[in-house]
Order: structure tokens, then sequence, then C-alpha cells
């Protein structure tokens, strides 16, 4: 049964506003208008029926008992792994293994593992009676498969995702911040090996803050022993990289090392983004969308073809909309009492706020090109589908409120 006066509408309004500045603003990034000739590529109704399908899934979602409800996760995670093995034995697209073609219609069950991942996660690290050392052993043992099979196929964008809602669901089941030091301190590792004197700064600091956690001497040695490790192999990692990841590294730091190659989009994007000025071109004028310029304007790029068309204003009403459903998102973990739904909720809000920044920031060349859309406005059916269908889970928690902590 669907309780009224538990949905939250407001959180709902918000996502179908988003989903509805989504389809215009594909529609308008699939059109182009050169003199008096337009012509509309397909991408706008396709999204329209996936938005129209994500909703009927919604409504099911908050029709389901919660017992079949939480009976269905584990064997669709399983299902999931399956498909993420048999994907990598299809044809490859542009060098990677990642969609299943239907129809015409592309399935990539990378964006369905998200979510699945997440729900599994929660449930096991929300037991009652499990150390901090079990929490953590179990939230890193399940997310390291589906992990696994998506660094082969290869996505390496999409991996970071996983870990971020990771991070969000070990903090939300209460554990102690110097174990969420020691999880994030191999990317601080990472970064601080660029240069040898900022390995010796990082290790000390660590060093110096695990001692006021009172960690065991053990414990301090070990983890400045794994991150000098981490820092001294970055090397070999990077010889081990694709050509084409090493340029979007290289692009980021110096878009104009290779303005033809690899540094052409983010400099493309900004100047689409800069050109729209306040106001912008106005609709369906965007000349970098409309000769071409802009790459991928319908699915990676589409917050450029919305600053160029509806320039400054336009992005903020956007980011604007973001802000209060990210918002209204925290509100209602907030009145979550069950255990699990709330380390399932924050996940969920973790990967939806993180593939939101990630791809804002790549467009106006604040973060590498990585190949995350933005959710809820980007183009690509999976990914609407999986995005409409989180916050769908989030809703029906708030539905079916308990008082279980």
């Amino acid at each position: 049964m669907i309780n009224r006066r538990k949905i939250d509408f407001v959180l709902l309004a918000l996502m179908v506003a988003l989903i509805a500045v989504g389809c215009v603003a594909i529609y308008t990034a699939s059109t182009t208008v050169i003199s008096e000739h337009i012509s509309t590529a397909n991408y706008w109704w396709r999204q329209l029926i996936f938005a129209a399908l994500a909703f009927a899934i919604m409504f099911v979602i908050l029709k389901l008992p919660m017992p079949i409800f939480d009976i269905l996760i584990l064997p669709a995670f399983v299902l999931n792994l399956l498909l993420l093995i048999l994907v990598l034995f299809t044809p490859a697209v542009n060098g990677a293994h990642r969609w299943f073609s239907i129809g015409g219609i592309n399935i990539q069950p990378s964006e369905s593992a998200k979510l699945l991942t997440i729900l599994v996660v929660a449930r096991y690290i929300s037991k009652e009676n499990l150390s901090d050392y079990r929490r953590m052993a179990y939230g890193f043992g399940i997310m390291i498969v589906p992990v696994l099979l998506i660094l082969i196929e290869p996505d390496f964008g999409t991996t970071v995702v996983f870990w971020v809602a990771l991070l969000a669901m070990l903090i939300a089941s209460d554990i102690p911040l110097f174990f969420i030091l020691l999880i994030i301190s191999p990317i601080v590792s990472v970064i601080a090996s660029l240069h040898w004197v900022g390995v010796l700064l990082w290790i000390a600091i660590l060093i110096f803050l695990l001692i006021r956690a009172r960690l065991s001497w053990v414990a301090i040695t070990v983890s400045a022993l794994i991150n000098i490790f981490i820092a001294m192999i970055m090397p070999v990692f990077w010889m081990g990289l694709k050509g084409y990841q090493q340029d979007r590294i290289m692009t980021f730091l110096d878009p104009t090392r290779d303005p033809l190659g690899a540094g052409y989009q983010i400099i493309q994007s900004k100047i689409a983004i800069g050109s729209g000025a306040l106001s912008g071109k106005g609709w369906l004028q965007g000349t970098q969308k409309n000769m071409n310029f802009l790459p991928e304007h319908h699915t990676d790029f589409i917050y450029s073809v919305i600053g160029e068309e509806f320039g400054f204003l336009g992005s903020l009403f956007l980011l604007s909309l973001f802000f209060a459903f990210f918002a209204r998102f925290i509100r209602d973990i907030g009145k979550l009492k069950v255990r699990e739904r709330k380390v399932a909720s924050s996940g969920i809000m973790a990967y939806l706020m993180f593939q939101t920044f990630i791809n804002i920031g790549m467009n106006i060349g604040l973060v590498p090109a990585t190949g995350i859309p933005l959710p809820f406005i980007s183009y690509g059916g999976s990914n609407l589908l999986i995005n409409t269908v989180s916050v769908s889970v989030v809703l029906k928690y708030l539905n079916e409120r308990g008082f279980i902590k």
C-alpha cells in the first residue's frame, strides 16, 4: 500500500523537474539548425520513452510489499553480476565492452550494478553486533566483485562512483572517522606521488593523525608502509594505463597541449559555456552545437549546451534544481530510522551527487573528462532508468518508515 502522507512529493517533483529539463536539453542538443535547414535526431523521444518506463517501474516498486522487495535484492544482484560477465563477450564499442544491444537500444549492466550493489552492501554492513573491522570487510568484499568486472570492460570512471558510495555508506553506518581516514589515505598518496616531498609530507601528516586517534604502533606502521608502497608504484600504474586515459589526465592539467586531440572536448566545452554569457544564445541557437564543434553534446557535455543556449541564468536554474533536490534528499535520509535503509539511501545520494559534481566539473574543466553522465539530464536510457529507480527506492523507504534502529 502507498501511504500518501509519507511519500515526499517535493523530492518526487524535483526529480520530475530535472527529468523534464533533461528532455528539453536533449531535444535542443539533438537538433541541428544551419541556416533554414533544421534536423532533429531521435534521442529526445527515446529519452521520453525511458522516462515513462522509469515512472512505471517506480509505481510498481512503491506498490510492491516490502518483504518481497527485500527478497528480490540478492537474486537481482547475482543476476547483474552474471550480466557484467556476459557483457565482456559482446562486440567492443570504442574499445570497451559495456553494452548489450537489443533492438537498437543499448543496455548497460554497470548502471544497474550501482543500485543493486549499494542495496546488498547496506544489508550486510547494517547487521547488528558487527565489529567495525567486519563491517568494512563486508563492504569492501562485496563491492570489489562488480568493481573488478567493470574495470575489465574497461570503465574506470564508473568504478570510482562505487567507492564514493561505499565511503558514504560506511560513514552512515557509524564507522569511526579514523577508519575513513585509512580508506581515503591511498587516494591522497596517489596525488602526493607527483613529488617525493609531497609523499614525505603526507606520510608525516598521516602518522600524526593516526597517533592522535590512538591506534597501535603496528597499525600505524602498516598503514604508513602501504601508503608509501602505493606512492612508489604509481609510475608503474601510470605506464599500465591506456593511452587515452593518460591523455585525459595530462589534458586536464593542460588542455592546450593537444587542442585538436585529447584537449579538444574540454576546450570546446569551455567555449560553449563562456559564449552563452548571461542569458545565452537562445533556444536551438547554440553555434558550438549546431556546427558540431562540441562533441557528445547530448550525453557527457549536455551541460555545455545548456550553458551556451540558456547562459548563466539557465545554468544557475539547473544548479538550483540540483541543490534543492539534494538538500531534500539529505532531509529525507534524516527521517529514516531503520539502519539498513538509512545506509542504502546515503549510498544512493552519494553516487548521484558525485556524478553531478564530476559531470559539471568536467564540462567547466575542473576535473578530467571521464564519460560520467549528468544524472536525469544526459541522454541515456539505462542511466535515467536506474537513477529514477534509485530515488524510487528511497521514496519507498520513506513510505514504509519503521522505527527499528
